[in-house]
């Protein structure tokens, strides 16, 4: 997935790194990081100064890394100004050591010096060994830390550097990065809001090795979940293939067929509209009634207007079918125009190649499948799929809006935009 390079423009992200061997991803994190237009500064304990030197960082991010020894107070570059600067505070790699130091408050380094005096949300990713991880009191430290504004984001389970394999390794630099943006793009509109989101062609069985589809490569639908991800918003993507990079604490269902994206999506639409939640009072007997946000359905996914007839178990053979072959096809469910959209709003996708009748059948969906909007993509050839960057028609029933032609990410915030509005 393509990053737009001001994505974080204006953003300043303070990066905490301790001394683990995982530091090497810290330094593909801050490229991350900048290359997506955020302001990156570092602060170094001196453990850390053992795998990497300041100078590592100073090159990366354009700015004199805060240490022990660098620390000035002639000017902003010391362990107050610099917090008081920053967006958000980022830890990663995080120690073992440095978990249990963050928990009781101790502040006996300039990283967590820093940590101390920074008033806002802080990410912490940890790397440790599986045993130091797993050791019940760094486990309860990470409990503590959950609870004092401390979001901790899960390691991973592979090899490590004492050459075991097992839970401790520090989360991918992509992974790290989404939660950093999510922190500092949320949105309250998008917040907490039930969002489904379907993408992909769907894969109709002929037989056990053979199938009918499109051409839809399910790149829309990633970036549109990915920004959603982004505002805060609780996403469910529900698609046939997904694009690379996408969070991976982002729901994700993978599906092959419309049977089975009927199935899923009908089902995640019951759940995302039950928008009355009943819990006791603490006050009377009676339970009280909790209004969450109406949900929102983006169907992208290009589900097949057709599927075999009659589908085959076993592989058929080319001796049985003879020299020429008639598949029979029936019409397929529509799966936009079947579901129950009271309570839930819904942008449909419609992709056309006849640029002349383009907006006229696309704006039939509106009255003949009850839509609230339309994305309507114009195609030129079959090599329009599968590329990084489109152009959307925005339309509903009182107007339309062009978004001009850009990355898919870029495009789908500008599609969130217009859906507020709804």
């Amino acid at each position: 997935m393509v990053i737009p390079s001001d994505l974080l423009k204006g953003k300043k992200v303070l990066l905490g790194v301790t001394g683990s061997i995982a530091i090497y991803k810290s330094l593909e994190l801050v490229r991350l990081l900048t290359k997506a237009g955020a302001d990156v500064r570092v602060v170094m304990s001196d453990a850390a100064k053992k795998f990497v030197t300041p100078l590592t960082f100073e090159t990366l991010s354009t700015n004199k890394v805060l240490d022990e020894q660098s620390e000035s107070w002639s000017d902003d570059h010391n362990h107050i100004k610099t917090t008081q600067w920053a967006d958000i505070f980022v830890i990663a790699p995080c120690s073992a050591n440095t978990i249990a130091k963050l928990a009781n408050a101790i502040a006996d380094n300039m990283l967590l010096q820093c940590a101390l005096a920074f008033s806002g949300k802080k990410i912490i990713s940890p790397s440790a060994n599986t045993n130091m991880l797993s050791n019940p009191i760094t486990q309860a430290n990470l409990k503590m830390l959950a609870i004092a504004n401390y979001e901790v984001i899960s390691t991973q389970t592979k090899e490590l550097a004492c050459k075991t394999v097992g839970d401790g390794a520090m989360a991918e630099p992509i992974e790290i990065f989404w939660h950093i943006t999510k922190e500092l793009l949320k949105e309250e509109f998008w917040e907490d809001r039930r969002v489904i989101v379907t993408g992909g062609g769907t894969l109709e069985k002929i037989d056990d090795v053979r199938y009918i589809s499109n051409f839809s490569s399910g790149k829309m639908a990633s970036a549109l979940a990915t920004a959603l991800f982004c505002k805060g918003a609780d996403v469910n993507l529900i698609a046939t293939k997904f694009d690379t990079d996408l969070p991976k604490s982002m729901h994700k269902i993978d599906v092959s067929s419309s049977e089975e994206m009927q199935e899923f999506v009908t089902d995640s639409v019951r759940i995302a509209k039950k928008g009355k939640l009943s819990k006791p009072s603490l006050i009377t007997d009676k339970p009280i009634e909790l209004i969450q946000k109406e949900p929102y359905l983006f169907m992208a996914a290009a589900v097949s207007d057709y599927v075999p007839a009659y589908a085959q178990n076993g592989k058929l053979k080319k001796e049985m079918l003879g020299s020429s072959w008639n598949l029979e096809l029936k019409q397929n469910v529509d799966i936009l125009k079947s579901l129950d959209k009271d309570g839930i709003k819904v942008v449909g996708f419609k992709a056309e190649m006849d640029a002349a009748n383009a907006k006229a059948n696309a704006t039939s969906l509106i009255t003949n499948k009850g839509v609230d909007a339309v994305c309507l993509n114009v195609l030129s050839d079959d090599k329009s799929f599968g590329t990084d960057d489109n152009e959307i028609e925005f339309i509903t029933k009182k107007n339309s809006v062009t978004l001009p032609r850009t990355n898919k990410l870029s495009l789908s915030f500008q599609i969130l935009e217009n859906a507020k509005e709804l």
